[in-house]
């Protein structure tokens, strides 16, 4: 099938990426960048309906989001997972993605930025965006050196991202069923992801916070 988004073989895109560190993997372009959240078939047919997110999707709680393709599929276990079966892409306007970045607070302490654990749980309590760095993952699930980001976000910023910011909500749900059989066997099978690159902020201070690596 014609994917939503402007796609390349793994295997390819494997050869010009970090093989360790802190990296912002996406798919993105001057004004853009893409997101990806996984959802029950409610709420994603009502965000892929009305381009916004609504319907039984909670703004009282944490929701993640995740610029790396492949984490998003470790996550879903490729829209295998329990109400986690339909997999959207989220485009959104990078200095709102930028903006994001300034404000996370680790989700756990840090002490390279807080000097204290108070001062880091002050710190997450006035923020609206939780910041994690986790392992990336093969197509198959294994972890990998690389570390992938990952945003949380909670009031405020929430209903920013779910009712103004999103520029384009894509259905990658169809894409994902039709690559599933070829990942097993990923170093041969001519598996497809969305075409990623290296996505550095803008304003270096920005990097500089979150602990990008260059």
């Amino acid at each position: 099938m014609q994917a939503p988004l402007t796609t390349r073989p793994y295997v390819e895109q494997l050869k010009t990426w970090p093989d360790a560190g802190r990296h912002i993997l996406a798919q993105f372009d001057d004004e853009t960048i893409i997101v990806y959240q996984a959802f029950g078939a409610g709420i994603a047919r009502f965000a892929i309906e009305h381009q916004r997110f609504g319907g039984d999707f909670s703004y009282r709680r944490m929701s993640w989001i995740k610029p790396n393709f492949l984490w998003m599929m470790y996550r879903c276990d490729w829209g295998r997972a329990d109400a986690q079966k339909m997999i959207l892409a989220i485009r959104l306007r990078r200095p709102f993605f930028d903006a994001l970045l300034r404000q996370t607070v680790p989700s756990s302490y840090t002490p390279v930025l807080f000097a204290t654990p108070e001062e880091w749980g002050t710190a997450v309590a006035q923020s609206d965006v939780r910041l994690q760095w986790d392992p990336d993952h093969l197509p198959t699930g294994q972890k990998c050196e690389r570390r992938a980001i990952q945003l949380g976000l909670r009031g405020a910023v929430l209903e920013a991202y779910g009712q103004r910011e999103c520029v384009e909500i894509l259905d990658m749900t169809e894409f994902v069923a039709d690559q599933l059989p070829r990942v097993a066997d990923w170093q041969q099978s001519g598996l497809l992801t969305p075409a990623e690159d290296r996505y550095v902020p803008a304003d270096p201070e920005i990097a500089a916070k979150i602990g990008l690596e260059s």
